[in-house]
């Protein structure tokens, strides 16, 4: 079976060629045109993907992304937002998106994001093969993408997942931001404050001081490590 997308744009010109692109990969594609309908079709029927414009009538796209987060289901998010609005892009990731794209974008690419986030959703690891990786408390299960703390299951996001999963996997090696742009996402080329924003997430889901990391750390000048736990 067909794999769902919501697209949830009010411009009709953008949202018909995203439909059909999407339509052409494959995948069951539906359309609402603001965000309080978006959060009804959600309800009514989750789909596998949402692809999110910020500029809505009734409901903004920033809100929709904070309401679906709160769901027990974490459906993936790609945001899209105008060109150079930094601000809206951070705060999208911040609240919980999983990929974003600055409008005009290429159909194709729009494409080959939804791919990537929904292959990741199905299970895929971040390493070619399944890992379960420990570090005090901290698990991380990567055949299923389970990540607990002190028994107790984190709401991770996909890409939060993903990241704590590298970044557990490479213990004590200073990653730069590219780096964990290209390996974690996937680009050779992005705003690396999305890797910044993602690691601030991730930290206030498993630091006990967010403000004062001890497991992921920063490393001035290059980007973040991981630190084990010392018990």
């Amino acid at each position: 079976m067909a794999q769902r997308v919501l697209v949830v744009d009010d411009d009709r010109t953008v949202s018909d060629v995203v439909c059909r692109y999407l339509e052409h990969a494959g995948y069951q594609v539906d359309h609402v045109g603001d965000g309080a309908a978006a959060l009804a079709a959600v309800a009514a029927s989750p789909p596998q993907l949402v692809v999110l414009d910020v500029m809505l009538p009734v409901l903004d796209g920033l809100e929709v992304c904070r309401r679906l987060r709160q769901r027990p289901d974490g459906v993936p998010i790609v945001m899209l937002t105008a060109r150079g609005d930094e601000a809206d892009r951070i705060l999208g990731l911040q609240l919980g998106a999983d990929d974003y794209l600055s409008k005009p974008f290429s159909p194709r690419e729009l494409v080959l994001r939804v791919r990537s986030v929904l292959r990741r959703a199905g299970g895929e690891p971040v390493t070619a093969t399944a890992q379960v990786l420990t570090d005090g408390g901290l698990s991380v299960l990567t055949g299923p993408r389970v990540a607990r703390l002190h028994g107790r299951d984190l709401a991770l996001t996909l890409r939060e997942f993903d990241l704590l999963a590298h970044l557990m996997g490479h213990p004590a090696r200073a990653l730069s931001r590219a780096e964990l742009l290209e390996r974690v996402w996937g680009w050779r080329f992005g705003d690396q404050s999305t890797v910044t924003v993602h690691v601030r997430r991730l930290r206030e889901k498993i630091e006990d001081d967010p403000a004062n990391p001890r497991r992921i750390v920063t490393v001035w000048g290059v980007g973040y490590r991981y630190e084990p736990a010392d018990d």
